[in-house]
């Protein structure tokens, strides 16, 4: 790519036309960004503030759709806090250590709601402002709250109306701290609240939303712009400024006891009172280096930090130009957010792993997701993600590679899901495997290829103890039969014995990648791992043909479940997709394809389309099936694996084929509005294929 800048017309976009082109001085990317696009109707965005791939990340919680922490769903406000993942799915992440700005009736503590649905209030109508660094809506109490970050720190500026007096006596504002997280996964946590200056600090035990173990997050908050009037702790419904610290546990019989702390003012006379919380995975020592360090000025440095956050993504947009030919604002609004979204996750946590030593960097959330459960980002993020990311920001790629690497160097493997330290599960293939081959054919640097090499060989040739959460199961039968057999016999390793189909399409290219990255380094297993990247054909039944609507499709040979003899088993190939109506997940209804239909997964051979348009017949052939699978419905556009089968056209010679199914999908379901998304984001999955698709890609 000899380009210096990606030149967009949009809707059809030339790479590297006018590479000298130059953006107008008066044009702003920031005002196509609009954070709040797919914050309902299943997109799971975060639509709060954050530096690209930064670890703090403030918004405000609510009671309803919060897996990204907010929703434009009308559900009340439950707090505002300061890390979060964005287009997770199903089970919230994060959300860590929430706080509410309060009064209390009558200036007793006791009167405050400290619980989470109780204390929770609702956001007045049209007050929310969302935009790149910045998130700011009031409550019905009158409360305005706004807040930006920093990499590592959130900041917040309260604003109290005035109160009325009550006998006499001035309404105190109320700040209150909670030891939970989104998801109420808490286990124990600790606070202490220093009486003179209100510092508050702590930690918590929490359980990731996808993944095994648990892990340890810490907070320092300051306040600034108001006297301390008092402080303490609650529990339950129950308030007191005696004593000034806490412990809690889970609670008896896994009762969630409700915790935290307050802190109360004088209010000030401009009514606003500034809170900077400091976050790390390290100590809670660490969580206040951060912050003092980030943001020095607390009380007056608001406007100067969110500056830097805006200043901060329109240099990560500025590779972008667009020429937008008429295009329409909103098309360009979601072209633009989608990107912006793209650069949400992973997050950057280079200093904060407490798990092992190393100069290289860490990034962490690395997610997928299923309606019932997130999960592991790279079984999406490798099919859009991270090639839009080799594009438009090839250093942080590759840091990202590194990182990857850096695990398996002291895990033993690379991880194909990994949030808030923790290793999430796997869905299929070890898809890591992927993002590495794709930043080595596209010449990312910085980069210990040998090492590379060698973690895919692992993924590969050795089966864990628990392939659940990381490398591959069943590479016994794989070895030995050349697929994944329905209901293996697996004494090497344990994992979810199902997707047998979804698994060996997968673990076909991955091996397919495998063998690219030993041709390049020249070594002699090229031809081995090529041929193992055919074993797909080995379940194909030519003469399986489906049913839909209760009329034959018309077509014959789809890929079938097979057992360890040799024999054919059956799954109807629209099991698993919309048109049947279910969903198929590791828990929920585990078949032999994951997340998807047979009729789905045929598609997948992106490492040799030629040999499977023969094997269906030809161009003309391949043409009319793939019509019928995008216009019978039976294609899901809100889910990665059918992404690849909109551009699919062009590999039997109809480009324009694949440009009509682009443009009938956006912006049917991919447009500027809070239900804009088809689906879960996943962590920008969905947006990179949007800006891809526009591209004409």
């Amino acid at each position: 790519m000899p380009c210096n800048s990606l030149v967009f017309a949009l809707p059809l976009i030339s790479l590297c036309r006018a590479q000298s082109a130059q953006r107008a001085p008066d044009f702003d990317p920031l005002q196509y960004v609009d954070p709040l696009i797919g914050s309902t109707n299943g997109g799971n965005v975060f639509a709060g503030a954050s530096l690209p791939y930064g670890m703090a990340k403030a918004v405000a919680d609510v009671s309803g759709q919060n897996t990204g922490g907010f929703s434009s769903d009308g559900s009340n406000i439950t707090g505002f806090s300061h890390m979060h993942d964005s287009g997770t799915g199903g089970n919230p992440s994060l959300g860590n250590f929430p706080l509410l700005p309060q009064y209390c009736l009558e200036d007793d503590i006791n009167n405050c709601s400290y619980a989470k649905y109780a204390r929770a209030a609702f956001a007045v109508n049209d007050s929310i402002v969302a935009r790149p660094g910045y998130f700011a809506l009031s409550l019905e109490n009158g409360i305005n709250a706004s807040m930006t970050t920093t990499e590592h720190t959130a900041l917040y500026r309260f604003s109290f109306p005035p109160a009325a007096a009550n006998n006499g006596s001035a309404l105190h504002p109320q700040i209150v701290l909670d030891l939970t997280d989104i998801a109420d996964t808490r286990q124990n946590a600790s606070i202490s609240i220093a009486p003179h200056t209100g510092r508050v600090q702590g930690n918590g035990t929490f359980l990731p939303s996808f993944g095994a173990g648990s892990y340890v997050s810490h907070f320092c908050a300051d306040f600034a712009g108001a006297s301390m009037y008092d402080s303490g702790v609650f529990v339950n419904s129950r308030a007191g400024t005696e004593p000034k610290e806490l412990y809690v546990t889970r609670g008896f019989n896994l009762f969630y006891i409700q915790a935290g702390g307050f802190v109360r003012f004088d209010r000030p006379e401009n009514g606003t009172i500034s809170v900077r919380v400091g976050m790390s995975f390290v100590s809670a020592e660490q969580a206040c280096q951060n912050a003092e360090k980030e943001l020095p000025e607390l009380a007056s440095d608001f406007d100067g930090a969110a500056q830097r956050v805006e200043s901060a993504w329109r240099k990560q947009l500025s590779p972008i130009i667009v020429e937008p030919g008429g295009v329409s604002d909103d098309l360009q609004r979601s072209f633009w957010s989608g990107i912006y979204r793209t650069m949400m996750s992973p997050q950057d946590y280079t200093g904060e792993n407490p798990l092992w030593l190393s100069k290289e960097p860490y990034y962490d959330s690395f997610y997928w997701y299923m309606r019932s459960v997130p999960g592991a980002i790279i079984w999406d993020s490798f099919r859009a993600q991270h090639p839009f990311l080799t594009i438009i920001d090839p250093q942080s790629q590759s840091r990202m590679v590194r990182s990857l690497l850096d695990t398996y160097k002291h895990e033993g493997w690379l991880p194909d899901c990994r949030m808030s330290l923790c290793k999430g599960w796997t869905q299929g293939g070890s898809n890591a495997d992927v993002v590495l081959t794709d930043a080595y054919v596209k010449n990312l640097t910085d980069i210990d290829w040998e090492l590379a090499y060698e973690a895919i060989v692992n993924d590969a040739e050795n089966e864990p103890l628990e392939w659940s959460k990381e490398g591959r199961g069943g590479l016994q039968s794989w070895r030995e039969l050349d697929y994944i057999p329905y209901l293996d016999y697996d004494y090497l390793g344990f994992g979810t014995n199902s997707r047998s189909i979804s698994r060996t399409v997968e673990y076909a290219y991955n091996d397919f990648c495998l063998s690219t990255l030993a041709r390049g380094l020249g070594k002699n297993t090229t031809t081995k791992y090529l041929a193992r990247s055919g074993n797909w054909r080995n379940l194909y039944k030519a003469d399986q043909r489906s049913t839909v609507n209760g009329s034959d499709s018309g077509f014959a040979g789809f890929l079938q479940p097979k057992y360890l003899n040799g024999t054919w088993g059956f799954q109807d190939p629209i099991l698993c997709g919309a048109i049947s109506d279910t969903f198929c997940s590791l828990t929920s209804n585990p078949s032999e394809t994951f997340e998807s239909t047979v009729w789905e997964y045929l598609f997948y051979v992106p490492h040799d389309v030629a040999s499977l348009i023969d094997l269906l017949g030809g161009a003309d052939e391949f043409v009319r099936r793939l019509n019928y699978f995008h216009d019978s419905g039976i294609a899901e556009i809100g889910n990665e694996p059918v992404f690849l089968t909109v551009f699919m056209y062009h590999y039997a010679g109809r480009p324009a084929l694949s440009a009509k199914r682009s443009h009938y999908y956006i912006p049917r379901f991919f447009n500027a509005t809070p239900e804009g998304l088809p689906g879960n984001d996943d962590s920008g999955a969905m947006g990179s294929f949007n800006a891809f698709s526009m591209m004409g890609e």
